[in-house]
């Protein structure tokens, strides 16, 4: 007999739910994709139409310089490394694609919070992907400064990817406990 946990979300490779079917599972993946991909792209394309590459905005001018919106294309990877491998980058992303929809299907029953997670990350990897097939480049617009200690420029995508992979790694680290 399975128990049932007293969280509804929680993920373990020993919790199915009636109610998981396979149809609720793929949403578990895709509405967190969807909405992210449509989120980030939305996003970069109102910053395309209405900034100039490097244009920068103080969308909440209390924050000053901590938070600006700079249009930035980026060619590389996080942070602007190896702006030279940007056809590399596109393989990768093609092949996290693949990757996470391959590992998704031979995901067992449960996992809940891992399937949103990388539906987070699907999402991401999928926006950042369509624009380097689209312009050659990532739009990244979020320019986050806070000095001596960073200065970054991304997008919903890229945050989506880091909050999927952090998920992921906690998850996969309490179950190792």
């Amino acid at each position: 007999m399975t128990e049932i946990p007293s969280d509804p979300l929680a993920s373990s490779p020993t919790t199915s739910q009636p109610h998981d079917s396979a149809l609720i599972r793929w949403l578990m993946l895709l509405i967190p994709a969807v909405a992210i991909f449509t989120l980030d792209q939305v996003s970069k394309a109102w910053m395309l139409n209405n900034l100039v590459m490097g244009q920068s905005i103080r969308p909440i001018e209390w924050l000053g310089d901590l938070l600006t919106f700079t249009l930035s294309a980026n060619t590389g990877a996080a942070f602007s490394m190896l702006p030279q491998l940007a056809d590399i980058f596109l393989l990768i992303a093609l092949a996290m694609i693949v990757g996470i929809v391959v590992f998704y299907r031979r995901m067992p029953a449960g996992y809940r919070l891992d399937r949103i997670a990388l539906g987070l990350l699907l999402g991401g990897v999928c926006g950042n992907a369509l624009d380097r097939l689209r312009h050659g480049f990532v739009v990244d617009f979020f320019h986050i400064t806070i000095p001596s200690v960073i200065s970054n420029v991304s997008n919903f995508a890229d945050h989506a990817i880091v909050v999927g992979i952090i998920v992921l790694f906690i998850l996969q680290w309490r179950r190792d406990e």
